[in-house]
């Protein structure tokens, strides 16, 4: 670790923090449907989309419709990226002739894209034509990311309203989180992009000529694009294979930095629009203090594992130099572009959110630095998380610690105003159960069966990871990999597909059972034993509660895999 690495991390969060705040105050008038400055020309297309979509914006639903609308929604979407990429070797804009999508591939893909996950069992440059990259992938780049954010603010109206039936309209919210603030972002994003060298046009694959005379073909297409909405929704699907490590996916440093500044800013921003939202600018600092500060924690101990390199390199007389692209450090798997730090940051935060973008293969990282974004994804999607979710699921976490605090002073517990009673906590329980449930359901599965066996690359206690890394990916919707583990099977095909799935709606469905029952309750004033939170004592308590509940969970998989190749690599043990 170097001060110029230590930089660029404050320089990151710096950046970070000066966007979210005013994109917050933004979408919160958006979504109390306060004029904005776009009204004037978002206003009339808004009123056109809800006219053709035959969509009433001013009759509002009880929580089942929402969730109903929101389950049917992405069902339709995922049956119609699944038509799209089956029948692609018939459609237009296919200048490579790429052919039909296999039926286990198509299904993984489109469960992966309506849920979020975004994860890639193909390669995109040589597996999906121009129109499938388009209508599939970044169409449902924007809504899956709306239909998170519509979710959240169902569940913010829930504190924000009382003894009402409703939590809005799950349409208008997703017209409106499309319409004005993904595309908007998008489109700034596209262009800059753009100005930074990355390819956006419909032109055929280039075959060129090597010195040595050998034939290579340079893959391109509408990229930028589908970049931009990729990390600003937090999806992370790749244009290209290398993913954000393909020099026409990243191009520069300030590509770079603009991917990783993406990736957190509407999740961050949408923390400051719930303190808007509900009248109260102190809870949004505390939980953005809370996730800022174990994404800080994440990136610091993921820049030192790496800066530090392996201890078998160290014992053959290496010495670990103060510059990231000096020996000693960990390059393996790492653009040399953008060095140790960057690296690290981009990994770090591309696992805190739902992003799973990589610009460096976690499989090539340390043991310790690779269950890094291995854990960020294990506590639930919470450090952030996707656009939406991650706040949906700090807030689960919130009703659990309140719960606990009450427990500590014998009263009912109580999050801003609203009485957290026994249906709330078991409900909070429940989305907390379904990620362990299905990342070690699925993970034993597949260390027991031929099948699963059958796609690690590596012997050990690294295979281990992979597959554990693959399933928490799936849960978390994610989407990152850790490169080393063969998914296109029919096996891991079908199990990765039902963790998504599982990992999007089991949680989706409970979370607005939440908003509707906090909806229908009176607002309790603050009396001198509610316990508060916005202060540092209960940003702490909330930090704890997160790390116990993942650590008594995963921690004795976690000792099988990364720990203990860790401590076998540095007493020189290899697999």
């Amino acid at each position: 670790m170097n001060a110029a690495g230590i930089l660029q991390i404050v320089v990151y969060f710096a950046v970070l923090t000066a966007g979210a705040i005013p994109l917050g105050a933004y979408m919160a008038r958006v979504y109390s449907a306060e004029r904005t400055w776009l009204d004037p020309v978002l206003k009339p297309i808004e009123r056109i989309i809800y006219k053709v979509c035959f969509i009433k914006p001013d009759q509002e639903q009880h929580w089942t419709a929402y969730a109903f609308s929101c389950l049917m929604f992405s069902v339709v979407g995922l049956l119609v990226m699944y038509a799209v990429m089956r029948l692609q070797a018939l459609l237009p804009l296919n200048p490579a002739s790429q052919v039909a999508v296999a039926p286990d591939l198509a299904f993984n893909t489109a469960a992966s894209f309506a849920t979020n996950t975004n994860w890639q069992n193909y390669g995109g440059e040589s597996t999906m034509s121009y129109l499938t990259q388009m209508l599939g992938m970044t169409v449902k780049n924007f809504t899956s990311a709306a239909t998170g954010m519509a979710v959240l603010v169902a569940l913010v109206r829930g504190f924000a309203r009382r003894q009402v039936k409703t939590v809005g309209n799950f349409y208008v919210d997703s017209v409106r989180s499309i319409l004005y603030v993904l595309l908007p972002l998008a489109i700034v994003v596209t262009l800059a992009l753009v100005w930074q060298g990355m390819p956006q046009s419909f032109d055929a694959y280039t075959e060129a000529t090597t010195l040595e005379g050998a034939k290579q073909v340079i893959a391109q297409g509408p990229v930028a694009s589908q970049v931009a909405i990729k990390h600003l929704g937090t999806n992370g699907g790749g244009f290209f294979n290398a993913n954000s490590a393909h020099p026409f996916e990243n191009p520069t440093a300030f590509s770079n930095l603009i991917e990783m500044a993406g990736e957190l800013l509407i999740s961050a921003g949408l923390v400051f629009a719930f303190g808007r939202m509900i009248g109260d600018r102190r809870q949004a600092r505390a939980l953005y203090l809370a996730m800022s500060t174990m994404l800080v924690i994440g990136i610091g101990v993921c820049y030192w594992a790496e800066a530090a390199g392996n201890p078998l390199v160290q014992a053959m007389g290496v010495d670990v130099a103060a510059s990231d692209l000096a020996p000693g450090g960990n390059m393996e798997g790492k653009e040399v572009r953008f060095g140790i730090a960057n690296s690290a940051i981009f990994a770090a935060a591309t696992t805190g959110t739902s992003t799973g973008a990589v610009n460096a293969m976690h499989d090539s990282f340390t043991p310790i630095g690779g269950m890094v974004p291995l854990v960020n994804i294990m506590l639930g999607e919470v450090i952030f998380g996707g656009v939406g979710c991650g706040l949906h699921g700090m807030i689960v976490f919130v009703i659990i610690a309140v719960f606990i605090a009450g427990l500590m002073v014998g009263r009912t517990p109580e999050y801003l105003g609203k009485k957290m009673e026994s249906k709330e906590v078991k409900l909070a329980v429940l989305c907390i159960l379904i990620f362990p449930l299905s990342i070690l359901g699925f993970g034993a599965v597949a260390m027991a069966l031929p099948a699963g066996l059958a796609g690690m690359s590596a012997a050990g206690p690294h295979g281990l990871t992979e597959v554990l890394y693959a399933y928490s990916s799936a849960t978390g919707n994610n989407g990152s990999a850790f490169a080393g583990l063969s998914g296109n099977t029919l096996f891991y095909n079908t199990t990765l597909a039902a963790a998504m799935l599982i990992g999007r709606f089991l949680i989706i469905v409970p979370t607005l059972a939440i908003a509707g029952s906090l909806a229908a309750k009176k607002i309790v004033p603050p009396s001198a034993g509610t316990f508060p939170t916005h202060g540092m004592l209960f940003i702490g308590l909330l930090i704890a509660v997160i790390v116990v509940i993942g650590g008594l969970t995963f921690f004795p998989v976690l000792a099988l895999g990364p720990i203990v190749e860790h401590l076998a690599l540095a007493a020189g043990t290899l697999f």
